[in-house]
């Protein structure tokens, strides 16, 4: 993780070197308010989404308050772009946070898992749109042959997980370890699995909840592309739905395709040069579309890790008054 985290570090200043720095800077600098508009359009609209795709999945008896959800939604994304965990800690977190708040254990993993393979299945579809886009406004094919082996390979590995996940999956781990442990205090894994994968079936046969997930992601994805409409805004760019859609996508298939380096330091900001140049968009100028970004998930996800870091220090802090007073 480490390796790669200087390997994306070394790139990102390859890149703004070769991009110069004074003039990314000063189209950054352009942009000036613009970003606050950025932050406040990811927080209302992307998190939101998501927010509602994950409330989708509950069950009505078990299911939180989406308020309660779009906070937790907001700091398991501020743990998957801040903290180098390959991009899943975030989920972990947002499940831990759930059962936390009330929700059964079984049920908030669930939920999360269902959510997470139904969301990359929506994005398969999403980078698909993105690149007949790119095909159709600047002619370029080069993209065609790797993105399909790529979605292929995706659409194959997603379905491999949903069978696994529906064939119980959780309950043969668990069985597997206990077997290995040979253990009494690891036979509980058994049971714990077991109702996982309850839990995972249940979910998927609420095909209210699954097509309720799929459309309120495929809504986020598409209406996300807003936030970079207004960066290209703000820069003076060529600014058009068309061209905010086709760099969301792509920057998103780039980011999901390097999921190990943390935070995608240095090959997303190749991929908003890569793309930019295709749609004609000068390299410092995609260079700062990408620092934009960037400095969106520092405004909303340190806020998100301080509140993370509250919620669990207060909650320790109770579990050790509780056994101070026993």
């Amino acid at each position: 993780m480490w390796l790669l985290g200087l390997a994306g570090a070394a790139l990102f200043t390859f890149l703004l070197v070769r991009q110069g720095a004074p003039q990314v800077g000063a189209a950054f600098a352009s942009a000036g308010w613009a970003i606050a508009g950025v932050v406040i359009y990811h927080l209302v609209v992307p998190v939101l989404l998501d927010a509602l795709a994950w409330w989708a999945l509950f069950p009505k008896p078990e299911r939180l308050s989406l308020w309660q959800l779009f906070w937790m939604r907001w700091i398991g994304e501020s743990v998957s772009t801040l903290v180098p965990s390959a991009a899943v800690g975030g989920d972990v977190v947002r499940a831990r946070l759930a059962a936390l708040r009330g929700a059964p254990v079984p049920t908030a993993a669930a939920s999360v898992l269902v959510d997470i393979t139904l969301g990359v299945f929506v994005q398969i579809g999403f980078t698909l749109l993105g690149l007949s886009l790119i095909v159709s406004v600047t002619g370029h094919q080069g993209f065609i042959r790797p993105t399909l082996i790529g979605a292929v390979i995706g659409v194959l590995a997603i379905i491999g997980f949903y069978v696994v996940q529906r064939l119980g999956m959780f309950r043969f781990v668990g069985k597997m370890i206990s077997r290995l442990a040979n253990a009494d205090d690891w036979h509980s894994l058994v049971h714990s699995g077991q109702s996982l994968d309850e839990a995972i079936r249940r979910q998927y046969a609420r095909r209210r909840g699954v097509t309720g997930c799929c459309a309120w992601t495929a809504a986020s994805l598409v209406l996300g592309s807003g936030e970079i409409w207004i960066a290209l805004h703000s820069l003076s760019l060529h600014a058009t739905v068309v061209n905010a859609v086709i760099l969301q996508s792509m920057v998103l298939t780039i980011r999901s395709a390097v999921f190990p380096v943390p935070g995608a330091l240095g090959v997303q900001e190749g991929g908003y040069v890569v793309i930019g140049n295709l749609l004609g968009i000068p390299g410092d100028a995609a260079f700062a579309l990408s620092l934009i970004a960037r400095v969106r998930e520092l405004i909303l996800g340190i806020p998100g890790l301080i509140c993370w870091q509250m919620i669990e220090a207060r909650r320790l802090w109770r579990a050790r008054l509780a056994t101070n007073a026993r």
